[in-house]
């Protein structure tokens, strides 16, 4: 808030703001100051699976300090690590935020949203209603074990790489490089663009 509403306006009707209250915003106003990129993966593969990745992007900008700016196209992927048929396909998306919200932080909003949406943490490679994950975080490269960053295993996996590529040609994943490169690296066996299906950004 600048000093010209504090000192009130040529509108007789408009109060002047107090500087107290200009104090007040100016200093809360800092928290947006200079909002960070990161990048979210989504996956589900139980229930409804195209309304849980919605209503998780929703829930993400429902939250205090983000903002989604840009979603993917639906991928499906098969499940990894687990019998053929053993488990539902999954539903695959990834999505571009701007945030002011420190790692850690961002990362207790994504289990609330799990959480939101029953993701239960019974076993490696289980089924699961929703899978939030931090894929990057700005340019930051971290191996602290609580929130490795980048995503340990995301320069690994087309069901990451290939909706990201869709959604940012030119995207870099710090430390590994293009994701155009690391995409064909990979196989995308399993992994199959859902042109029938769309997920939106929030209103």
């Amino acid at each position: 808030m600048t000093a010209s509403f504090a000192t009130g306006s040529s509108d007789p009707t408009v109060q002047p703001v107090p500087a107290s209250v200009v104090a007040q915003v100016d200093a809360a106003d800092t928290t947006l100051h200079n909002p960070k990129r990161a990048v979210i993966s989504l996956g589900a593969n139980l229930g409804n699976r195209l309304e849980t990745l919605q209503g998780a992007i929703d829930a993400l900008e429902d939250t205090p300090g983000v903002r989604i700016k840009a979603v993917s196209p639906v991928y499906e992927t098969e499940p990894w690590g687990v019998e053929p048929g053993s488990q539902p396909s999954y539903f695959n998306a990834v999505v571009v935020l701007k945030t002011t919200l420190p790692p850690s932080s961002l990362l207790e909003r994504a289990h609330a949203v799990e959480e939101a949406f029953h993701r239960v943490r019974d076993e490696r490679w289980g089924a699961r209603t929703l899978d939030v994950d931090i894929v990057a975080y700005a340019d930051v490269i971290d191996d602290d074990p609580h929130l490795t960053l980048p995503h340990p295993r995301a320069h690994e996996r087309a069901f990451v790489l290939a909706p990201w590529h869709d959604m940012e040609p030119e995207a870099q994943l710090p430390g590994h490089g293009a994701v155009a490169a690391l995409l064909d690296a990979v196989t995308r066996e399993g992994v199959t663009a859902r042109k029938d299906l769309e997920l939106h950004l929030p209103e």
